[in-house]
């Protein structure tokens, strides 16, 4: 019997802090991600979003130690078409991308910041949790 995966859409912040430090409830999302306990959703814009802020804020010898991470995830990933885009909703104009991603996938948001992603929340029923709040979802599905 197949049991529930919820279908998440992790921000760029959570994924860098997931690979980056050891511990909490980031580097548990990215383990969850590899252990297949929910399924990612990405866009291509999302992921080259994660390489950006990847290749940019680890130095050259902590990114040759990280690729093979990155390219694990995202080859657990479900790549989403985006076929309608909900533009302007976020106040930071860099979020709403993620939030198209969310909405074409059918998917939360597990975000740290989650003032960005009020206004979708509110009028379009986007579900946005922390991830926190994701790591102790997961715990109590399972």
């Amino acid at each position: 019997m197949m049991s529930y995966r919820p279908r998440i859409v992790v921000d760029t912040n959570v994924v860098f802090e997931g690979v980056t430090k050891q511990g909490g409830a980031c580097g548990l999302i990215v383990e969850a991600w590899l252990g297949g306990l929910f399924i990612p959703c990405v866009t291509n814009a999302l992921a080259y979003e994660y390489l950006d802020v990847l290749t940019r804020k680890l130095s050259p010898a902590r990114w040759d130690n990280t690729r093979l991470l990155y390219q694990e995830l995202l080859s657990e990933a479900n790549f989403i078409t985006v076929y309608f885009r909900w533009r302007p909703i976020s106040k930071d104009p860099g979020d709403d991308h993620i939030i198209d991603c969310a909405m074409n996938a059918g998917a939360a948001v597990v975000t740290s910041n989650l003032k960005d992603f009020k206004l979708a929340e509110s009028q379009l029923g986007l579900r946005v949790m922390t991830p926190l709040d994701f790591v102790l979802y997961l715990t109590s599905t399972r």
